[in-house]
């Protein structure tokens, strides 16, 4: 009998030393971020060419005040990383998942949100100090993304929302066309314009992030030698060849949009006749539309190589 409970109480200890053996080779590896959040401004002052809006923001953080504000602009300006740097200057990153609530376009935004998830977060009162000893504002932050998308009766509701809540809850509504809010939420926020990125601006934040992530690129996006030997193979191969290049510059990755670009450049400086460059550049235009309406990238590359090569083999 005690032979068979010895025999049960090694059987029962195995697995555990088995898991003590495992634990350690089974930990979870650090977890991918995508750029676009690894490298979203943390705090305002990393914000990039909006010198105006950041001076004004900086000036309510100190006294740990917001009033509610409305930022409108083109898209991929700076206005959710502005916003949420903010607020992250505001809490810290132990306040900053209780105290914010942010939807975006992927919400669903009608009368019925504003009236339950908006009204229920804006309701609540919030108390607690910050571990850093920094001042704590008593109020709570709602985001509404691309509100411009929102229902005419929900922007109604949400104007009663902003006036009885205003001690608890500051609102800040972004969007890309101002003329999309109504009046009465206008009228109760700060305005804030964020102008369109500098070429000069954002290259020079690619640059720094290529540097940080210790990348090789090259000032083309797709190499010069690439679309050369793609044209070669419309003025002097077959169409056989030509499938089998353009399949293989697709499946390398590159945009189309980018190699009609560079294709267009390199066309103009072909030794062909304006009849010629004309056919080949309004084939150009109609591709490039296709593509902005979602068609496939292949078909549309072969079907613009296809007219290089007819054009060419009338010389």
């Amino acid at each position: 009998m005690q032979a068979f409970l010895k025999g049960a109480t090694v059987q029962a200890t195995r697995p555990q030393k088995d898991k003590a053996a495992a634990g350690p080779s089974t930990e979870k590896k650090a977890k991918a971020i995508p750029w676009v959040e690894k490298y979203r401004p943390k705090c305002v002052d990393e914000v990039a060419f909006q010198e105006e809006v950041v001076a004004v923001l900086k000036k309510s953080l100190e006294g740990a005040d917001l009033p509610n504000l409305l930022f409108y602009g083109p898209p991929g300006t700076g206005k959710t990383s502005t916003i949420l740097a903010a607020a992250r200057e505001l809490y810290g990153p132990e306040l900053y998942r209780q105290r914010v609530l942010e939807l975006n376009a992927s919400d669903e935004r009608g009368i019925q949100v504003i009236r339950e998830k908006v009204k229920n977060f804006a309701q609540l009162t919030v108390a607690g100090t910050r571990t850093d000893g920094k001042l704590c504002p008593p109020f709570k932050i709602i985001i509404l993304d691309e509100a411009d998308s929102m229902t005419a009766p929900a922007q109604a509701a949400l104007r009663r929302t902003m006036e009885k809540e205003s001690r608890t809850t500051r609102f800040c509504l972004i969007c890309n066309y101002i003329s999309r809010i109504i009046e009465p939420l206008t009228s109760r926020c700060s305005k804030f314009r964020f102008k369109p990125l500098a070429n000069q601006i954002q290259e020079e934040r690619l640059l720094e992030i290529c540097k940080k992530e210790n990348l090789k690129y090259t000032k083309e996006v797709v190499p010069v030698k690439m679309i050369d030997n793609l044209l070669q193979i419309c003025f002097r191969g077959t169409f056989e060849k030509l499938e089998v290049a353009v399949k293989d510059i697709v499946d390398e990755g590159y945009s189309a949009t980018q190699i009609l670009s560079q294709l267009h450049d390199s066309i103009i400086e072909q030794d062909l006749n304006d009849k010629q460059k004309s056919a080949i550049t309004e084939k150009m235009a109609v591709v490039s539309k296709c593509l902005s309406d979602g068609a496939d990238e292949y078909l549309q590359m072969l079907s613009l190589c296809s007219v290089i090569m007819q054009q060419a083999s009338e010389n």
